[in-house]
């Protein structure tokens, strides 16, 4: 099995433990489980969200490379 770290702002890890805790498992499990929702969407789907997140945060991906 691989991993994958990512960074997140606090406020972003407050709400993904918000949202864990409503459902009642770990943060990392709620994550995994939309990334296996994500891969299992139809690719057409996969690839605007991609493109729309990564158009929203070029500018930060710009800074941090």
């Amino acid at each position: 099995m691989n991993a994958i770290t990512i960074e997140l702002t606090d406020d972003r890890m407050k709400q993904l433990n918000r949202l864990a805790e409503a459902a009642q498992v770990e943060p990392d499990q709620l994550l995994r489980a939309r990334v296996e929702d994500w891969l299992s969407a139809p690719p057409d789907d996969f690839l605007k969200a991609a493109q729309y997140v990564l158009k929203k945060n070029e500018d930060l991906y710009k800074r941090l490379a």
